[in-house]
């Protein structure tokens, strides 16, 4: 006689990864990028009616065309990676810092305000030495505020950060109407002196930079992986309960973090404005707080991650307006072709962390 049990075990189940290997994360991610090539090129052929080589073509022409747009590419690469770095501390710990578009715009502030009422009182040397502490600290307040109001209050520092961008973007408006006075825009701010701007460097301004991010992105490296405040930062981003239970003071690490995050951020914001665009309006930071979650989030707070995460995302960026230039796109093809890349790259991330495992008998027999 046979008896036919029904086994209670699901079909498929979820099993998180211990620790992964490289190669359990190179291969998703190598697969989940020739997989959105793949996407991508039908979407082109089929709803666009363009040669999907040709556009990837014009996609990497859009970044390596010219010494000129790979110099430009760098240049909005260290912004975005500059936002990364200073989101890793905070996002280590498990704070959500979403205001980062905020700390920079106050950085930036700071900058400029520096530039326009010191700019004819000081050197040039000891200008840039100020405003680039007046935009240090600046970001740090931004930064101290939300984490005070958490470590007092638990308030959700999510919605705080949040707020405090619109906070921020309304008081640049604000100081950029006074600043600007009766003329019409505010423009290029100290032109006639240059007071305040980035000496040029092999004959760019923006050089300076790409050696500053540089920098800071190997002392955060080497800050979060092999200092004790980085330690503490892991063990309270782990369990609060257990950074208390070995006696680290759980508030003013968070206090202290997010100084630091909010400190990177007003740095950004001097770069910036010193070093990139001479002038400041509410779109100083364009959108990149927000982007540079992406890449935080994705390079699992490594700096060197970062940087690749955030070249990826120039280059997708500049593709895309390379393509809607030579073919006519509209803004909306466009952001299809890039967010099916971000898509897949997003998705796989699931498949790093987790794996699947498949019932291998449904039923069986007993006798």
């Amino acid at each position: 006689m046979k008896e036919m049990v029904t086994g209670k075990e699901p079909f498929v189940r979820i099993i998180k990864r211990d620790v992964p290997s490289k190669k359990d994360q190179v291969i998703p991610r190598v697969l989940a990028i020739l997989a959105a090539l793949v996407v991508d090129a039908l979407f082109i052929f089929f709803v666009t009616g363009l040669n999907p080589f040709a556009v990837y073509g014009v996609m990497f022409q859009g970044t390596f065309g010219t010494s000129i747009r790979f110099s430009w590419a760098l240049r909005d690469l260290v912004t975005l990676l500059c936002i990364g770095i200073a989101l890793a501390p905070a996002f280590k710990m498990r704070f959500w810092n979403v205001g980062a578009e905020g700390q920079v715009l106050m950085g930036a502030l700071a900058t400029a305000l520096c530039m326009v009422y010191l700019g004819g009182a000081l050197p040039t040397a000891l200008l840039l030495v100020v405003m680039c502490l007046a935009s240090l600290l600046a970001g740090a307040l931004w930064g101290w505020i939300p984490a005070f109001f958490k470590a007092k209050w638990n308030t959700n520092e999510t919605l705080f950060t949040l707020m405090m961008n619109y906070v921020a973007t309304s008081i640049v408006a604000c100081a950029t109407n006074i600043m600007r006075g009766q003329a019409s825009s505010l423009g290029k701010l100290n032109m006639g002196t240059q007071a305040g701007w980035f000496p040029s460097l092999l004959g760019q301004r923006y050089n300076i930079n790409i050696i500053v991010v540089t920098l800071v992105m190997f002392l955060m490296f080497f800050y979060l992986k092999y200092s004790k405040q980085g330690y503490e930062i892991s063990v309270v981003g782990e369990s609060e309960n257990t950074a208390r239970y070995v006696g680290i003071r759980v508030k003013r690490v968070l206090m202290r973090t997010m100084c630091i995050s909010g400190a990177i951020c007003g740095l950004c914001g001097f770069l910036i404005v010193a070093g990139k665009d001479q002038t400041i309006s509410t779109n100083t930071a364009g959108g990149n707080g927000f982007t540079a979650i992406i890449v935080a989030w994705m390079a699992k707070f490594n700096p060197f991650y970062m940087a690749l995460i955030s070249f990826l995302l120039v280059f997708l960026s500049r593709g895309a307006s390379e393509i809607a230039s030579a073919y006519g796109l509209n803004d909306f093809a466009v952001d299809i072709i890039t967010g099916i890349i971000l898509f897949f790259l997003l998705g796989c991330e699931f498949f790093i962390q987790y794996r699947l495992v498949f019932r291998e008998k449904t039923r069986k027999e007993a006798q």
